[in-house]
């Protein structure tokens, strides 16, 4: 009974991914390597063909740093496959720090739009561009209708969107919308990190994230570092082949940075 019950939540669950990407599918994912991560994706990583939300706090709603950082690592393997639009409003993407983070700077497209609409436009058109493999946009909000179109441009060719979502000139916080076409919704904020052992100084960048939305799956929280080989010289460079550049944090050296039941190790 239980087996035949769970059969067919899996094919009721299917269908409803099949009406939320109208009928297509077999983008694949990206899984991060880390199966607490993936368990909590639906399909085991994280949906191609899909646009994703990425968002801070405090401070972070401003600069978007963190948030920025944590999207050029999700979008790294993407990059290597083709080329990477990224668009601004502030003309203030650094891109030797992209390629410090392992991020192929050499495929980088920047694009910076005059205001919301127009940067919503360019990430549309871009998602719908041959050649192009993932899409970076930082705005501050995206309405069901946007969010919408923006998942109809993922489909044409199975490109993978990130918003970041920043307010790069400060201001009063627009009302988030009701709802969102976005496949997942993340947080994301700094967390401290530790040199290599043996070694003083500044180790690998690491984010405290919070899955706070996947449709198909479920939410959790962890902390995650830069998985590059760290050297006072190269930075962080690139990760071995077919390695996520990004790895989960093992719980018992960050007791002190996060609860106990919000980290899992891999």
């Amino acid at each position: 009974m239980s087996d035949f019950r769970g059969k067919r939540l899996a094919a009721l669950q299917a269908k409803i991914a099949a009406l939320e990407t109208g009928g297509r599918t077999g983008f694949g994912v990206l899984p991060f390597g880390a199966p607490a991560i993936d368990a909590c994706l639906p399909g085991g990583g994280l949906p191609m063909g899909r646009w994703h939300e990425v968002g801070g706090e405090g401070l972070e709603a401003e600069t978007g740093a963190a948030p920025a950082a944590f999207t050029a690592l999700l979008a790294a393997p993407l990059a290597r496959r083709g080329e990477a639009v990224w668009v601004v409003r502030r003309d203030d993407l650094w891109a030797p720090g992209l390629a410090g983070l392992g991020f192929p700077a050499g495929r980088l497209i920047q694009v910076c739009a005059r205001d919301e609409a127009e940067a919503l436009a360019v990430m549309e058109d871009a998602l719908a561009t041959p050649g192009v493999a993932c899409v970076v946009g930082e705005v501050e909000a995206v309405d069901l209708t946007a969010g919408r179109r923006l998942q109809l441009a993922c489909e044409r060719r199975g490109t993978t969107g990130f918003v970041i979502r920043r307010r790069p000139f400060g201001g009063t916080a627009r009302r988030e919308a009701a709802g969102s076409a976005s496949a997942t919704r993340w947080r994301v904020l700094s967390a401290p990190s530790e040199p290599p052992a043996h070694e003083f100084g500044l180790g690998a960048p690491r984010f405290r994230v919070a899955l706070e939305r996947c449709r198909g799956g479920r939410t959790g929280a962890w902390v995650l570092e830069a998985a590059g080989a760290y050297s006072q010289d190269t930075l962080y460079g690139e990760t071995a082949d077919g390695a996520h550049p990004l790895r989960l944090v093992a719980g018992l050296g960050d007791r002190e940075l996060a609860p106990a039941n919000d980290l899992r190790a891999a």
